[in-house]
């Protein structure tokens, strides 16, 4: 009985053997036979090839065209052409990679009636800015949402006699009659031009940046104000700025502006008169906009700054770029209440102490704040702090600008601001490169 038993024991170890064998065997035999298949690009959704084709540059999605039928289809789509940047450089004068001639010459003969958000970067050359000039000039066929130019350097539309310009620019203006949104800084950009892109426009425009524009008159920018009732953002130089500008943006037939930013600027010392803005203008346009970001870029010499800051305006961020006296950060403090962040580059030798108390105690929705090259001693810094609590967002402040006293060193701010800041705060250090 035992040794049939083993018998049978064996022969069934020895059937499973054989048949783990047989099925080892065939295993190894269908992967030999398996056929690894290769994707097919060619038959991808042409919705998915479009949202490829979207990110490559113009070069890259040139030669991606030619792969296949389909790619090449998918190349000549509207949808394609809607977005569109033209990036002009001269080989002598920049690095970047320009949009190629006849590339450019293919999308103006094949896709102008296709554009609606065109922005043209150029360099510093006055040649690539011509280029700029002779493409404008050639959509006649198309009707722009968005247009934007560019400078990468030094602005090099300036450097193009202006009826050139004019023209080029004015044929946009007549054959876009839904342009929304309008940046042309740096630009010849004159009051006759704004009279056409009002006159085509008007209904459609919500977004005009024109700062450094200095054939532009206030009667021009007023003109704007006037007729573009949905105007929502703008950006200007402070000496397009007026009252009738102000009135006319709170006037009931006006939507709500929502951005308004103002560059002031002054190259010479002493040689530029800024004018000033009556506190019920201002009054009036927070009255009829009351949550508009109010944004100011000073670029002035110490001595410039008297006819700012002397009574409540709506600001709501501040950046000095030049240096700024301490008179001129105390008068911030008592007449900015909605101010949300501040930024200043430069002050000198006198620390900011009282200045910064001031702000603390009365600028209540501060949230963001940078000091440059400016002295503030770390008691007063972590005051300041304190009072402002946890609601600063964003501070950025070197190293160098901290002075330590009896009751901080450099070492131990940094525990304090973290404590009252509720997170983990080091200044921002210089790099030793």
């Amino acid at each position: 009985m035992k040794r049939g038993r083993k018998i049978n024991e064996a022969n069934n170890s020895s059937s499973e053997e054989t048949a783990e064998k047989e099925s080892k065997r065939h295993k190894i035999t269908d992967e030999k036979n398996i056929v690894v298949q290769s994707p097919d690009w060619a038959n991808l959704l042409q919705d998915i090839i479009l949202q490829v084709f979207q990110y490559l540059p113009l070069l890259d999605r040139a030669h991606a065209s030619q792969v296949c039928r389909s790619w090449n289809q998918v190349f000549h789509m509207p949808d394609l052409w809607r977005c569109f940047e033209f990036e002009l450089n001269q080989p002598a004068t920049s690095y970047l990679r320009a949009t190629h001639p006849e590339l450019i010459k293919q999308i103006i003969k094949r896709h102008s009636n296709h554009l609606q958000y065109v922005s043209f970067k150029v360099d510093s050359s006055k040649e690539s800015a011509e280029a700029a000039c002779d493409i404008l000039s050639q959509l006649v066929n198309c009707s722009l949402k968005t247009l934007g130019l560019i400078s990468t350097a030094r602005p090099s539309f300036m450097d193009l006699p202006k009826s050139h310009f004019i023209s080029a620019l004015t044929v946009v203006f007549v054959n876009s009659k839904s342009l929304s949104s309008l940046k042309i800084d740096d630009t010849p950009v004159d009051d006759p031009s704004l009279k056409v892109l009002v006159a085509n426009n008007s209904d459609t425009l919500k977004l005009l940046k024109m700062s450094s524009c200095p054939h532009v008159s206030p009667a021009g920018i007023l003109c704007v104000a006037d007729q573009c009732h949905g105007l929502r953002e703008l950006a200007l130089n402070y000496h397009l700025l007026s009252d009738e500008l102000l009135l006319a943006l709170s006037s009931e037939k006006h939507v709500r502006l929502e951005h308004l930013r103002i560059d002031v600027v002054s190259e010479n010392p002493g040689q530029t008169q800024f004018h000033t803005i009556q506190k019920s203008s201002w009054d009036a346009f927070f009255k009829h906009s009351p949550k508009v970001n109010l944004v100011m870029y000073f670029f002035l010499y110490e001595e410039e700054f008297d006819p700012f800051f002397r009574y409540e305006i709506p600001v709501t961020h501040l950046y000095f770029g030049r240096s700024v006296s301490k008179d001129v950060l105390g008068r911030v403090g008592m007449t900015c209440p909605r101010l949300v962040e501040l930024v200043v580059c430069a002050n000198g030798l006198r620390p900011l102490d009282e200045e910064l108390i001031r702000i603390a105690e009365r600028c209540k929705y501060l949230s963001a704040v940078g000091l440059g090259e400016c002295e503030v001693s770390c008691s007063a810094f972590v005051e300041f702090v304190r009072m402002c609590g946890g609601r600063l967002s964003q501070l950025s402040i070197m190293e160098e600008v901290l002075i330590p006293d009896q009751k901080y060193s450099l070492e131990q701010i940094h525990w304090e601001v973290s404590k009252h800041l509720g997170r983990v705060w080091f200044p921002d250090m210089m790099p030793t490169w």
